[in-house]
């Protein structure tokens, strides 16, 4: 974990390596402590460790390995991820339910459900994926931080 300041945001950054199921996780768990500490409304930290966890999880079984980027503001959190894995053939058949290309020792252990992709989706407002086959992923997901009274 690297953090760094700069026009009133925090970033860190984390090296993700490929199929090291023993960190895996590490990043979210930090990530999550590092919001609450700095205090960021429980719900928005348990967003952004559910997006953050999927995210490393597809950088450790998919992706070769990769970085896991935090960018924390007043008003939003940016969690991006990038990898120069396979890529993605089919994005929107990859945010389908379900779907999954892990292989089966990845199964095997638990993981891999076709789950990744579709929680992002549902705990981000902004999600936006590039992918190119042969050249790797970006991702990036944006959780916009309102005062708990806002929401309803």
């Amino acid at each position: 974990m690297v953090p760094s300041h700069g026009s009133g945001s925090i970033c860190y950054r984390f090296n993700i390596e490929s199929l090291n199921f023993q960190a895996a996780g590490t990043a979210a768990m930090k990530i999550k402590r590092n919001l609450l500490d700095i205090g960021y409304d429980p719900m928005i930290a348990r967003r952004a460790a559910i997006i953050a966890y999927e995210l490393e999880m597809n950088l450790v079984i998919h992706g070769g390995g990769g970085l896991l980027e935090v960018k924390m503001s007043p008003k939003a959190i940016e969690i991006s991820a990038r990898d120069e894995g396979p890529g993605i053939p089919d994005v929107n058949l990859a945010m389908q339910e379900g779907y999954s290309t892990a292989p089966p020792q990845v199964r095997e252990m638990g993981f891999g459900a076709g789950m990744g992709l579709p929680n992002i989706k549902h705990w981000a407002d902004v999600l936006d994926i590039q992918s190119k086959v042969g050249e790797g992923t970006s991702l990036k997901a944006i959780i916009y931080c309102f005062p708990s009274e806002w929401v309803s």
